[in-house]
This record gives C-alpha cells, sequence and structure tokens, in this order.
C-alpha cells in the first residue's frame, strides 16, 4: 500500500474505533456524535493545508516563496514533498530558460545585423545594439512603443501596411549615408521580426561597379569616334592631299596609342586587385631602376624639363615589373603635367619606417580638396588637359595597388603654384644595403 494511503485509512480507523467505543458506552447516539465530530475534525485538517496550498502556490514564482508550505503530516506530508520537488523542477527549468534566453541575447547583441521583436500589435518587445544604432533606438526608453511611430520613413509605414514581405526592404537614411536591407519575418500567426542589414559597402561597390563601366565606355568612345570620322573622311575623299593622308594617319595613331594605353592599364589594374600579393619577387638594384624610371620621364619630357635623380646604394625585395611600373606612373606625371621649363626631381632615400622614392616637380600644383580622391580610377582634376598630356586616369590608382602589395603606401603633398610631391614609402624589412 501507498504512503498516501495508509495514513489516511489509519485516520478513519480510528475515528471508527472512537465512534464503536462511545456508541458501546453511551449508547449510538453519542456514537454518531464521535463519529461525526472525528470527522469534523479531519475535515478542517485537511481544509488548514488546503489553505496552505492554495497561498503557495498563488505566491510569487521563484526560489523564495512567503507562504512556505509546512512539513505536513500524514498523507500530507507525501503531498508537500511532491510539491516541493514540483517547484524544484520548474524553478530550474525557469533558470535553464533565463539561460538560453540570455546566451540568445548576448549572442544577438554580437550580431552585425539589427533584430526587433514586435508584439501582435507591432510594438517593440525587444531588440539588439545593431538594431538601436540603424534605425536610431534605445531599448530602455522605446520598449512598448509602435515601431512605426519610431521609424518614421514612408517607405518603411508602406512596407508595414501592405504587409508583402517576400522581398527586402531597401532604405536609405535622410543623410543619405547609410543604406539598410529590410526584411520583416511574421512567425507566430500575429507577431514579427524586423531584420536588418547594412550594406552600405555593397552599394558603394556597385556604384563603383556602374562608374568605372561608364568611365570606360567613356573614355573608348573619343578615341573611337576619332578613328571613325577620319575614316569615314578617306573613304568619301579618296583623293586627298599626302599631307592631310599623313597628318589624318598620324591622329589616328596616336588615337589607337591611347587605347592601346587605356586597356593595358585596365588589365594590370584588374591583375593587381584580383592577386593578394606581389609577383615573382627579387632583388632589386634601386639606383638602377631609379635611372631606368628617370629614362622612363625623359621620353615623355622629350627635352621640355631638366630631371635629376638621386639614391644611396641599397637593394628592394620585390616584384621589379610591378615597382617600376608604379614609380614609372609617379614620374611620367611629372613630366606630363609640369610646364615646360619645369624641374623634376626623383630621389630614393632614408626614411624612419624604411626607405622612401619620391619625386618633386614643379608644376602648378593640386588644390586640397582634390588630393583625397587622387588615387580614384579615372580620377581627374583637369579632364581636358588631362586628356591632352595622354594620361588614362587609372595611373595612381594602380600605384596605390602596387603598393599596397608590397606592404607600402602613398603620400602626397602639394600646393597650388608651388608644384607636388608623391612620396612611396617602403618598410625597412623589404631592404638591403649593398656592399
Amino acid at each position: 500500500m501507498s504512503r498516501f494511503w495508509s495514513p489516511v485509512i489509519f485516520r478513519f480507523a480510528v475515528i471508527a474505533f472512537f465512534a464503536a467505543m462511545a456508541a458501546f458506552l453511551f449508547g449510538s447516539t453519542w456514537g454518531y456524535i464521535a463519529a461525526l465530530l472525528g470527522l469534523s475534525l479531519l475535515i478542517g485538517f485537511h481544509l488548514y493545508y488546503l489553505r496552505r496550498v492554495d497561498g503557495w502556490l498563488k505566491g510569487p514564482q521563484g526560489v523564495d516563496h512567503p507562504e512556505e508550505l509546512p512539513e505536513g503530516y500524514g498523507a500530507w506530508e507525501t503531498v508537500f514533498a511532491e510539491l516541493r520537488r514540483a517547484r524544484r523542477r520548474e524553478d530550474k527549468r525557469r533558470e535553464q530558460v533565463a539561460e538560453v534566453l540570455n546566451r540568445f541575447m548576448e549572442a544577438s547583441s554580437a550580431l552585425p545585423d539589427g533584430i526587433i521583436i514586435l508584439d501582435q500589435g507591432d510594438r517593440i518587445e525587444w531588440c539588439n545594439p545593431s538594431a538601436c544604432r540603424h534605425f536610431g533606438l534605445d531599448l530602455d526608453r522605446d520598449q512598448g512603443f509602435l515601431i512605426a511611430n519610431l521609424v518614421r520613413q514612408p517607405p518603411f509605414t508602406e512596407y508595414l501596411v501592405r504587409a508583402d514581405f517576400r522581398e527586402p526592404l531597401v532604405l536609405t537614411d535622410p543623410t543619405g549615408k547609410t543604406t539598410l536591407s529590410v526584411q520583416m519575418l511574421p512567425f507566430q500567426e500575429t507577431r514579427r521580426i524586423v531584420l536588418s542589414r547594412d550594406i552600405t559597402p555593397f552599394v558603394k561597390v556597385e556604384t563603383m561597379r556602374r562608374d568605372f563601366i561608364a568611365n570606360v565606355s567613356h573614355e573608348l568612345r573619343t578615341p573611337l569616334t576619332v578613328i571613325g570620322g577620319f575614316l569615314e573622311q578617306l573613304i568619301d575623299q579618296p583623293d586627298v592631299s599626302p599631307e592631310q593622308r599623313a597628318r589624318i594617319e598620324q591622329l589616328m595613331l596616336d588615337q589607337t596609342g591611347r587605347m592601346q594605353r587605356l586597356i593595358e592599364d585596365l588589365l594590370t589594374l584588374s591583375k593587381l586587385e584580383t592577386q593578394t600579393g606581389p609577383g615573382r619577387e627579387e632583388e632589386i638594384d634601386m639606383p638602377a631602376l631609379i635611372e631606368a624610371v628617370a629614362g622612363d620621364a625623359r621620353a615623355v619630357s622629350n627635352h621640355r624639363h631638366t630631371i635629376t635623380t638621386e639614391s644611396f646604394p641599397v637593394s628592394l625585395r620585390g616584384a621589379i615589373d610591378e615597382l617600376r611600373s608604379a614609380f614609372s606612373n609617379l614620374a611620367t606625371n611629372a613630366a606630363r603635367y609640369t610646364t615646360p621649363g619645369g624641374t623634376i626631381r626623383i630621389t630614393f632615400s632614408h626614411h624612419p619606417e624604411g626607405a622612401q622614392f619620391s619625386v618633386t616637380d614643379s608644376g602648378p600644383g593640386i588644390a586640397p580638396e582634390h588630393l583625397p580622391r587622387l588615387t580614384e580610377r579615372f580620377y581627374r582634376v583637369d579632364k581636358s588637359r588631362s586628356r591632352e598630356t595622354g594620361g588614362t586616369g587609372l595611373g595612381l590608382a594602380i600605384v596605390k595597388h602596387v603598393l599596397a602589395r608590397h606592404g607600402a603606401r602613398l603620400e602626397i603633398e602639394s600646393k597650388l603654384g608651388e608644384g607636388s610631391t608623391f612620396r612611396a614609402i617602403l618598410p625597412a624589412a623589404r631592404l638591403t644595403l649593398q656592399g
């Protein structure tokens, strides 16, 4: 027999015994009275414990309860023991759920994507720090408020009202600095989760891609138009004079060379952007390389400038083709943009970080607002003058990528009317002094 029924049967047996004794000694009436009194006491005993159970169950859920269960007596001892075990199991489950929830909130707080949990009325129940940054929210302040009243952008409001969440919403802040991808996910029938992701870098890349295609198309269209026009002229006027024909052929050759240089620079830039490190490295005799770079600059200058060089005996470990391309770009740019009669100085010298290759010219200089953008592809300070000098607009972009692949960087110093200095700062780890 179970521990529950044994004390119950025992109590009824005691009441029956005393009722029988009263009936035997004093008559049946007193027997009934004794039985009724015993049952009343038993019912009162159970009602007392029922009240304690009721108060305990209605108390706050937790480990400490203002209404504590007594130790119990008889069958109630078993009941109370089971209740205490059930409460401990419940408290343990609550602690486990709270721990899981805390881990979820900590993990969500570390995510770069925003998460907002909405109730059935689209009021904010919870959001992580990324969502607060994306939408300018404060969880302590905005919890319980309608999200439509806090994110006051017409496209977002329309997105909520339309309730077509198959595709994400692209949302740009009023300043235009940040672009978000917002996705609404229904769950539990009436509630929703708002996911947000900062896609500003992807938008910038897409914008750069469109600009790049437009710039390449524009750069190729001009020489192709010139060549096409001259070819039509030669076809329509077969009896053109030899002098004029020679001039036309020279102009077409110049435009063809311009397209060839543009394509070569595009291929070089594409190679630099797709490869993570420099090409085949070797020990480079820097004085010899400086003289070769100066030779490239003199070829472009065609004796219109005074070009000088200076270098200290050192070898540099790197990809010689890439470094010559980068250094020649800096030197030939100086020859293109410095007014005739000016000076260009090409040096390779010590630097606190290692060494520096620098090109200093006496040209017209560059306004400060242009300096941060000079290494952008196809960016030109003076577009018409750049085309006259034969530049492709990709030279400094190539320089930036070559230097980055060698752990170096480009510094530009320029003042209007006082000339410019372009410096390539190279790390000491790549240098070897010559004997």
